[in-house]
């Protein structure tokens, strides 16, 4: 039965008939021609065409095999490497891809069998990447380009002079911390427990500061060796007031309850032999020097 010529309807309605994917066991990749179903692939397998160009690929099996696998795996990388790059991905979604095309190069007519045995090839000819999960294999592309090489090259010298960097400064520390505690132990510090930490502590037996707002006595000119004896009233109420009765806010004039000093001299003396029998002060020795110099300037003048 000659074929429908281009245009006819019966052309377009095998068009639409074979729209989309068949079976990949109704395929001849030889005749490359798609059969709809198991009768129409029987009596394409007995046409003359189909018998003829059998005969040509008898003579060189091995030849027509090899050229058909070359040229699926030439398809296959050229989609996964331009598609994926060179990111990990499921080998059968890109095997769903690749079939997408109806002139695609079917796998039937390649060595290969089945896709696993295709990616196990892949992962020995060093084009892939290839590992197997619980969901199935996946595979990664492997660009061996001249200028990805290079690039390649300088990331890992680069990682290497990082790592050599990083080599040597851990290198220094671990001699430092090295020769820093042969230098401990020598200085006999090793033994010792490292110091432990405490805070402030209170100490108990140190002089308490008591504060006092009670009235002092005016101080005098007079060292307190000669103040001792000296007798002050430090009491500011009278023998002879109650202290209940006492006005608490009235505070006592100090200066008043002072007592004058009254000191007898035995030999009935004068008032100079009273001041000079007391120690005096730095102030009243120099006015009495003072005083002294007066004096023999004016003898000197007198008898001049």
């Amino acid at each position: 039965m000659p074929r429908a010529e281009v245009g006819t309807p019966k052309y377009l309605a095998n068009k639409m008939k074979s729209k989309g994917l068949q079976r990949l066991r109704w395929y001849c990749q030889v005749c490359e021609k798609q059969c709809r179903d198991e009768n129409g692939f029987k009596c394409h397998a007995q046409s003359e065409a189909h018998l003829r160009q059998m005969l040509v690929v008898g003579e060189n099996a091995g030849r027509h095999i090899a050229d058909f696998s070359s040229q699926f795996q030439h398809d296959f990388v050229q989609l996964l490497s331009r598609r994926y790059n060179t990111k990990r991905v499921r080998a059968n979604q890109v095997y769903q891809e690749f079939i997408q095309d109806k002139n695609h190069l079917h796998m039937n007519a390649t060595r290969w069998v089945t896709l696993t045995e295709f990616c196990k090839h892949l992962g020995r000819s060093g084009i892939a990447r290839v590992d197997e999960t619980e969901k199935g294999w996946f595979i990664a592309w492997i660009d061996s380009s001249p200028k990805a090489l290079a690039k390649q090259e300088a990331s890992l010298k680069k990682d290497r002079a990082t790592r050599d960097d990083e080599q040597r400064e851990r290198t220094l520390i671990a001699e430092q911390i090295e020769r820093a505690r042969v230098e401990k132990d020598e200085s006999g510090e090793g033994s010792a427990s490292p110091p432990v930490e405490e805070g402030l502590k209170r100490d108990d037996a140190a002089d308490r500061v008591v504060l006092s707002f009670s009235a002092k006595p005016a101080a005098s000119l007079v060292t307190p060796a000669a103040s001792a004896p000296t007798g002050l009233k430090l009491n500011g109420l009278k023998p002879g007031v109650n202290p209940l009765k006492a006005n608490p806010l009235k505070r006592p004039n100090v200066f008043k309850s002072a007592a004058p000093v009254k000191s007898e001299s035995p030999e009935g003396g004068n008032g100079n032999d009273r001041k000079r029998s007391a120690p005096m002060s730095a102030a009243e020795r120099l006015i009495i020097e003072e005083q002294e110099r007066k004096r023999r300037r004016m003898d000197r003048d007198s008898i001049a």
